[in-house]
């Protein structure tokens, strides 16, 4: 039997879209990041669980380069990471993020919030751009929020907006960092409820969260990590009813009983 699950574990490796391989990263003396090995394939949505302070945000960030790594490679698509310049903007085209702090323009309409990187990046012409950002605005659910500035929504709107921005780019991966943690409670669910959506769609997605309802019904994999390593992969199915480590068990039976 236990070949099945290894070759269960193994099997993101069929069309491999990102690849860490033996990523490390150090803040000062801090190791945040600990030989991290994780392979997401085209159309995974895996999501990355775990305390505070485990290094989930900083391998989310590593991915589109926010943070450099110090040793170890990652690649998207069989390229490495660029290092900077018009290729590392390039790549962070083809990474879409969605951060904690939504990150939208004040000084800028929803609508030219996400036409911004469709014009300046991708050179898109600007009637084309207008037609595909009123179309990701209204996918996302605030289609009539298009001539309003940020300040005027909630927070689930701009958090909203800030999906259909990055998605605008037709992000080879959509990376999620925390999206949800700086929400009321009431507006959670509408960003999940687009976040779903999406993973049914197909789209390649890493989401760092604290949603366990979101890990379950839409993650293909869950990776947990704890003190900068990942310290068990596993379906959710499995993870939630019967996680192999001890870390991972603690780590649940806080979280679920509450």
């Amino acid at each position: 039997m236990t070949e099945v699950s290894v070759t269960k574990d193994a099997a993101p490796a069929a069309d491999p879209l990102v690849v860490l391989d033996n990523v490390n990263k150090h803040f000062g003396a801090l190791h945040v990041l600990q030989d991290i090995d994780l392979t997401i394939a085209r159309g995974e949505v895996v999501v990355v669980i775990g305390p505070s302070g485990s290094g989930k945000s900083t391998l989310c960030r590593t991915i589109n380069r926010l943070e450099t790594i110090d040793s170890g490679s990652i690649t998207i698509d069989g390229k490495p990471l660029p290092a900077e310049g018009r290729e590392l903007a390039r790549l962070r085209a083809d990474v879409g993020m969605v951060f904690q702090s939504f990150n939208l323009f004040a000084h800028k309409t929803v609508l030219e919030n996400v036409l911004l990187g469709q014009l300046k990046v991708r050179r898109t012409e600007k009637k084309l751009a207008e037609e595909k950002a009123r179309a990701l605005l209204d996918r996302v659910g605030v289609a009539n929020q298009a001539d309003k500035y940020p300040a005027q929504l909630s927070g689930g709107q701009q958090q909203r907006v800030a999906i259909a921005r990055a998605l605008a780019m037709d992000p080879k991966v959509m990376l999620f960092d925390e999206p949800t943690s700086a929400l009321d409670p009431e507006m959670i669910n509408e960003v999940l409820e687009v976040m779903q959506q999406l993973a049914r769609d197909g789209m390649t997605m890493v989401v760092v969260t604290h949603e366990m309802g979101f890990a379950r019904s839409a993650a293909n994999r869950v990776v947990f990590m704890s003190d900068g390593r990942i310290v068990e992969e596993a379906q959710p199915d499995q993870f939630f009813s019967n996680p192999r480590s001890d870390r991972a068990k603690d780590f649940l039976s806080k979280i679920l009983h509450h």
